[in-house]
């Protein structure tokens, strides 16, 4: 019974890939406001059964998607609905990124360490940069509101690297393997809107993105930790 918002959750998340490929509006406008939401119910009935803390960043977060979700899927009715949805988007990262900091440990003797850190982080921050670089004379006047999200981005990213040695590793696997899926379809929205259309790009978007949000979400769930804060 646990497992019944899981369910859910895989079931709109197919009818939203599928309603992409067969161009079924009125299954895609019903199933993707519903993958957060039956995300977030999984996360929290899951958290409850196994006796754990709901975290509120992390609900925050899902919330905040599921807005960003909802806010894109619309903007082809009303332009500034990009803009929201970025803005909404832009808040999740902000609560994803809380979300980590609460799901670590306090003993640091294990994580990475100086110059460790430089290393690993370089090639993601040369990604999200590099990408705002290349874009950069076709974003008009999206340029601040894009850069700005690029870097909150990139952030959350590297805050789930730094997650390293500070966690199980089977936590800190899932939330930083989503966090590079999160990275990899916010990417293809980006070639997809101001470079040039990709094939499928709303299939591709959409798997990403749904992996990385099953990823971090229940990746964070295996952290444990009572002390975690609500």
């Amino acid at each position: 019974m646990k497992k019944i918002f899981l369910y859910l959750f895989l079931l709109v998340s197919a009818g939203v890939l599928l309603a992409d490929v067969w161009s079924a509006d009125v299954v895609y406008l019903i199933c993707k406001p519903a993958i957060m939401i039956m995300l977030g119910l999984h996360y929290i009935v899951t958290q409850q059964a196994n006796r754990q803390t709901i975290s509120r960043s992390l609900v925050l977060a899902i919330v905040f998607s599921c807005a960003g979700d909802t806010l894109l899927m619309l903007q082809h009715r009303n332009a500034d609905f990009f803009m929201f949805g970025l803005a909404a988007f832009l808040v999740a990262h902000i609560f994803f990124i809380l979300a980590y900091r609460q799901h670590r440990t306090d003993d640091t003797a294990s994580e990475l360490q100086g110059l460790q850190k430089i290393r690993y982080a370089f090639p993601i921050i040369l990604s999200g940069t590099g990408l705002v670089v290349i874009l950069y004379n076709r974003l008009g006047g999206m340029k601040f509101p894009v850069l700005v999200y690029a870097a909150v981005l990139t952030t959350m990213v590297v805050s789930a690297l730094f997650r390293f040695g500070r966690t199980n590793s089977a936590s800190f696997g899932m939330v930083f393997g989503g966090a590079i899926l999160f990275m990899i379809s916010d990417s293809l929205i980006a070639i997809n809107k101001f470079l040039e259309p990709l094939p499928m790009a709303g299939f591709w978007i959409m798997i990403t993105y749904i992996a990385a949000q099953y990823l971090i979400v229940t990746g964070l769930g295996k952290h444990k930790n009572e002390n975690v804060m609500l």
